[in-house]
């Protein structure tokens, strides 16, 4: 299975993201991708938190969503649609969402962030409150196309290994990481956290990151990058756009988990929570 990360360099025109979005979405197609996931905030990273609300959608309507829709269509591509601000509940403030759209423009699936960047970086410059605009999801998301068992997950979660553990225990073996890491922590810590959730999990991890320096202010780390099951890295992206690909050989991953059987070895067990409700079917923008 040939699979896409798409790194971007998203700035405070939605408009403009979802065309260079969909631009990056047809040359992974075109490089023979089946499956491609986007970054954290691919469509606005905004000068105030605000502005997420502003451009939020509700379920199956709106530009972000209707222009999955159409390229999953198009291209007959799986898309993971790296975060972009869902509409919630209470209407103060957004979900930071993950959807998952299947070739025949279908969602197919969707995850909420559930931990939230609320954080001062060492040295007093930079810090984030993620739960001033957004609130947490409340769910563990797994999906499955053909081999791949899908875990998904957002940025700041990957320095949760629970979270891929319960993935693991519904059967993951392909771990999302859409990500805005900036380039403070980027630099300190991106790449040994995503090997050591291929290694720990023996799992493909696809991470698709922001990279570069943004509109708002903002410095992003880049260096998407896609590791197999052994912490080898099978492409990575350097700092701007970039569409990087690799094959993922389910064949292999299997055997290193019969030949190397750690996660059998477990002896603190893991419960999967409870699986999400079924997303509700969304072919067309009804807006």
């Amino acid at each position: 299975m040939k699979v896409a990360a798409i790194q971007m360099l998203s700035g405070i025109d939605r408009d403009r993201n979802l065309a260079a979005a969909e631009r990056l979405l047809k040359q992974a197609a075109g490089h023979g991708a089946r499956f491609a996931l986007l970054p954290e905030n691919f469509p606005l990273m905004g000068l105030r938190e605000e502005d997420k609300r502003i451009i939020a959608e509700p379920d199956g309507r709106g530009p972000i969503q209707a222009m999955l829709q159409r390229v999953a269509r198009e291209q007959q591509l799986w898309i993971a649609a790296g975060t972009y601000p869902a509409q919630s509940t209470t209407g103060e403030r957004v979900r930071a969402r993950l959807a998952l759209y299947a070739p025949d423009g279908s969602m197919h699936s969707h995850y909420d962030k559930l931990h939230l960047f609320d954080v001062e970086l060492p040295g007093g410059r930079e810090s984030y409150f993620e739960s001033r605009g957004i609130e947490p999801g409340e769910h563990v998301v797994t999906a499955t196309i053909g081999d791949a068992v899908l875990g998904f997950s957002i940025c700041y979660d990957l320095r949760f290994p629970e979270l891929y553990r319960q993935q693991v225990a519904r059967g993951a073996n392909v771990l999302l990481v859409p990500a805005a890491f900036t380039a403070t922590t980027g630099a300190a810590h991106w790449h040994t956290l995503l090997r050591a959730r291929a290694i720990e999990n023996q799992c493909f991890v696809i991470a698709a990151n922001q990279g570069g320096q943004h509109e708002n202010g903002r410095a992003t780390y880049g260096h998407s990058v896609i590791y197999d099951p052994w912490g080898d890295c099978l492409a990575e992206a350097d700092i701007g756009e970039a569409v990087i690909c690799a094959e993922l050989d389910f064949a292999a991953l299997n055997a290193l988990r019969q030949r190397f059987p750690v996660l059998q070895h477990q002896r603190i067990a893991v419960t999967a929570l409870p699986a999400p409700p079924a997303a509700r079917p969304s072919t067309g923008d009804k807006s």
